[in-house]
C-alpha cells in the first residue's frame, strides 16, 4: 500500500501571499490542523499548522513588553518576531517542509513521521501538489492492509478516486473530513460528518460505484463547536 491509497485529495492550499487571518478560517472552516503553501506551479514551498498560529497567540498575551524590546530578550532574533507577527503565509509557514512521492510506501511514511515527530506530510506527483497523509490516514490504511488483496491496487485506486469524486461533487460533505479505504473492492470510510443524512449519502455514493462490493461506514457525528481534526 503506498501513500496514492490512503491519502487525502483535493488538499486546501493557500499561496505565499495569503492573510494569516484567511488561513486561521480556512482551518476553522475545513476542520483541518495545517495547510500547505504552494507556488504558482503547486509546489509545495512550506506549511502552516494550527501550532504556528496558536504560538502567535501565546506570544501576543505576553504583557508588559514591546515589540522592539521583544527583539532583545532571551531566545528571541529578528527571524523568531517576523514569524510571530507576520501577516503572510511566507512569513509564518515553515519552509520546505518534508514531502512523499504518491509511490511511497506507507511504512516508510510512518517511519518519517514517527522520527521527525510530524503529524502529516504533503505527496507530490511530478513535484506539484496531489495529496496529503495524516497520522490517521496512515493508521487506517494500516489497519486494512491485508495480505493478497482479491483486487490489484490500480483497480482499488480507481475505484477510490471515483468515491471521493462523487462525495466531493454530489453530496456536500468535504472529503479533506473523511478517509477513504479500498481493499480488494472492500470499502471503509472513517471521519466526521454533520448529519445522519450525510453519512448515508456517503454510504450510497460508494455503493454505486462500479467495483465495490462491500461498503463499511463508521463515520461519526461532528460535535456542535468541534475543533479541528
Amino acid at each position: 500500500m503506498q501513500a496514492i491509497d490512503i491519502m487525502t485529495p483535493s488538499v486546501v492550499s493557500v499561496g505565499p501571499d495569503a492573510e494569516v487571518r484567511d488561513i486561521a478560517q480556512l482551518l476553522l472552516k475545513h476542520r483541518i490542523s495545517a495547510v500547505p503553501v504552494v507556488d504558482g506551479e503547486h509546489r509545495v514551498v512550506g506549511i502552516v499548522s494550527e501550532g504556528d498560529l496558536m504560538r502567535r497567540v501565546k506570544d501576543n498575551h505576553k504583557q508588559g513588553q514591546s515589540w522592539w524590546l521583544s527583539l532583545f530578550s532571551a531566545g528571541k532574533n529578528p527571524a523568531d518576531y517576523v514569524k510571530l507577527h507576520g501577516r503572510k503565509a511566507h512569513e509564518v509557514m515553515t519552509p520546505n517542509p518534508m514531502t512523499v512521492e504518491e509511490n511511497t510506501p506507507i511504512h516508510t511514511i510512518a517511519r518519517m513521521l514517527e522520527k521527525h515527530h510530524i503529524k502529516r506530510v504533503p505527496v507530490l506527483r511530478d513535484g506539484k501538489l496531489v495529496g496529503i497523509v495524516s497520522r490517521a490516514n496512515l493508521l487506517q490504511g494500516i489497519a486494512n492492509a491485508v495480505v493478497a488483496p482479491t483486487q490489484s491496487p490500480t483497480d482499488d485506486r480507481q475505484i477510490r478516486e471515483a468515491i471521493l469524486k462523487e462525495v466531493e461533487n454530489n453530496t456536500g460533505v468535504h472529503t479533506q473530513s473523511i478517509s477513504v479505504i479500498v481493499d480488494g473492492g472492500v470499502v471503509e470510510i472513517w471521519g466526521l460528518v454533520e448529519s445522519p443524512e450525510q453519512k448515508q449519502a456517503v454510504t450510497v455514493a460508494a455503493e454505486n460505484v462500479h467495483g465495490v462490493t462491500k461498503v463499511e461506514n463508521q463515520l461519526g457525528m461532528m460535535p456542535r463547536g468541534a475543533g479541528y481534526l
